[in-house]
C-alpha cells in the first residue's frame, strides 16, 4: 500500500532533498508562477531535529535570493518547537524571520489541527508586529475562523484561506463537503472585501471561478495557490490571464501522513490527482 501510495505522493512532492525542491521551484518559476516551499514533518519534539528543520528553512530562503526565484516558505509551527511549548517555537521562528528580512522573503506560518489554533494565531501577531511579509493559513472547515479571520484583518494580517485537511469534532468543525465550500466561499467573500494580501488555497474549479469574478468586482492583491503537480493545464491559463499562481512544494522524507491527509481531505482530491496524471484536464 505504502508503495502505491509512493507512486501517487510523488507527483505532488518534490523529493527528498532541499535541491529538489529548489529545482520544482526554478521549474514553476520558468513557467511564470512562484513558488512556497515547506519541509515535510511535523510534531517534532527532538531540539536536534527542530535545530535542523530551522537552519534547512534558512538555506531554502538563502537558495531562493541567490537564484532569484520568486519564491516563500511556509512552516508548521509543530515542527520547529509547538510541540515543546509555545515559547521554544517563537524562539525558532524569530531565527527563521532574521533569514527572511536578510534574504527578502515571504514566510507562511501553516495552520494545524484545532488544539493548536489559538497558540498559532497568538504566535503570528507577535511576529507580525515585527516582520509584515509574513502570512497565516485558516482553514474553513472550522466553525470558529470566520471570527478569527474578522480579527486577523483588523490588524492588516496576509491570510492563506484553505478548506482542512485535520480530522475534527463535528462540535467545532463542518463535517459535509457542502458545508466546507459554503464556508470557503463566504470566507472567500470577505477576504475580496476587507483583505489585503491573501492566498486562495484551492484546486476547485468552482471556487477559483468564483474569485476570479470577486476580484473582478474588488480589485486586491492576491494569488491562487495550488500543490506541485496537481492542476498543471489550469496554471498557465491563470498566468496568462495576469494571475499570480503559486505552486506549493512540500519536500522531504515524511511524505506518507501528509499524503494521507490530501487523499482524506476530500474525495475530490482522488479526482483531481488522477486527472493531474494524465494532464491536468478541468475536472
Amino acid at each position: 500500500m505504502e508503495k502505491i501510495l509512493f507512486g501517487v505522493a510523488k507527483q505532488w512532492i518534490a523529493g527528498d532533498s532541499i535541491n529538489d525542491a529548489l529545482d520544482s521551484a526554478f521549474i514553476a518559476y520558468k513557467n511564470g508562477r512562484h513558488s512556497i516551499i515547506n519541509k515535510l514533518g511535523e510534531y517534532h519534539t527532538s531540539k536536534t531535529q527542530i535545530n535542523k528543520t530551522v537552519k534547512e528553512y534558512q538555506k531554502i530562503m538563502s537558495a531562493l535570493r541567490k537564484k532569484k526565484i520568486r519564491g516563500a516558505i511556509s512552516v508548521k509551527p509543530t515542527q520547529i518547537g509547538l510541540s515543546i511549548s509555545k515559547r521554544e517555537c517563537l524562539k525558532n521562528f524569530q531565527t527563521i524571520i532574521k533569514a527572511a528580512i536578510q534574504s527578502h522573503i515571504f514566510v507562511w506560518i501553516d495552520m494545524e489541527s484545532s488544539e493548536h489554533t489559538d497558540e498559532i494565531i497568538e504566535i503570528y501577531y507577535d511576529l507580525f508586529a515585527r516582520y509584515e511579509r509574513l502570512g497565516i493559513a485558516i482553514q474553513a472547515n472550522l466553525k470558529r475562523t470566520r471570527n478569527d479571520l474578522m480579527d486577523l484583518l483588523e490588524h492588516g494580517a496576509k491570510i492563506r484561506l484553505v478548506k482542512g485537511a485535520y480530522k475534527e469534532n463535528s462540535r467545532i468543525a463542518f463535517k459535509t463537503k457542502e458545508k466546507v465550500d459554503e464556508n470557503y466561499k463566504n470566507l472567500m467573500k470577505v477576504l475580496f472585501k476587507k483583505g489585503n494580501e491573501f492566498g486562495i488555497a484551492t484546486h476547485d474549479s468552482k471556487m477559483i471561478d468564483l474569485a476570479i469574478r470577486l476580484s473582478k468586482k474588488n480589485h486586491r492583491k492576491f494569488e491562487f495557490q495550488m500543490l506541485k503537480g496537481i492542476r498543471d493545464k489550469l496554471k498557465p491559463e491563470l498566468v496568462k490571464k495576469q494571475f499570480v499562481v503559486s505552486d506549493y512544494i512540500p519536500y522531504g522524507t515524511n511524505w506518507l501522513a501528509y499524503s494521507i491527509r490530501r487523499v482524506k481531505e476530500r474525495k475530490r482530491n482522488i479526482l483531481l490527482l488522477g486527472h493531474s496524471l494524465i494532464q491536468g484536464h478541468r475536472v
